[in-house]
């Protein structure tokens, strides 16, 4: 299958990106950072040589970039009749309060957190419509759900990616294509190494690419909706 993941050189993405080529996907990444995008293609196909791994470097957080990447994705699965799965990952977290975060936040969140997996989807939807089935998986949060302390613009974002994600999968019924919305608690990353809380604290990224990948095993007939996974002892 065609996999496109947004957001992939670390973390969640990462993780995601390495359970589809270990079974031997055709991937398609994206992440700003060209450097350990590369990296990261180059470990997955050392690792997985069964796979394909192409990747193109872009700040999907801008319209034009979003776009271009998409339009570069539809170019390279052109004859392998377009893309499948697409996981919209992208996405960063600054913490703060409505009342006195910086001047701008709001704005940085959304684009980075939502406008670029709405701007990635539309421009592939047409596509994967045309297929008559696919999957898009957009990663949300607990913060979707539940609004926190210190959580500010970021958790704006993550509920308005879940309302991206309901509306989306009304929209797509019709058409085969299942849309997924995945709500993870705390997952030990790169953002998390220097808080002090243990990573058995938390949930592993590979536990969200299992999800994610299990998903698209399903029936044609079955969709998972929403996906929501916490540490085991509950939210920090």
């Amino acid at each position: 299958m065609n996999v496109i993941v947004t957001g992939s050189s670390k973390g969640i993405g990462r993780a995601i990106a390495e359970k589809f080529a270990a079974a031997g996907h055709q991937l398609y990444l994206c992440a700003r950072d060209e450097v350990q995008l590369k990296a990261t293609a180059t470990a997955l196909q050392q690792d997985f040589p069964a796979s394909t791994i192409k990747v193109l470097s872009a700040d999907i957080s801008q319209k034009v970039e979003a776009i271009r990447f998409a339009d570069w994705v539809l170019q390279e699965t052109a004859a392998s009749g377009g893309p499948e799965i697409l996981v919209n990952n992208a996405g960063t977290f600054i913490p703060g309060s409505i009342k006195d975060e910086e001047d701008g936040t709001l704005e940085k969140m959304l684009a980075i957190n939502l406008y670029s997996a709405y701007h990635t989807t539309r421009a592939l939807l047409p596509r994967m419509i045309a297929r008559g089935r696919g999957h898009i998986f957009n990663l949300c949060s607990i913060a979707s759900l539940h609004a926190y302390n210190n959580g500010g613009a970021y958790s704006i974002s993550k509920f308005a990616l879940l309302g991206f994600s309901r509306n989306l999968r009304e929209e797509l019924k019709p058409h085969g294509i299942k849309v997924t919305a995945v709500m993870p608690g705390a997952v030990y990353t790169d953002s998390w190494k220097e808080s002090g809380i243990p990573a058995q604290r938390m949930i592993e990224a590979a536990d969200i690419a299992t999800l994610v990948y299990t998903a698209t095993t399903l029936s044609p007939q079955a969709t998972i909706e929403d996906i929501v996974i916490r540490p085991q002892p509950g939210d920090l």
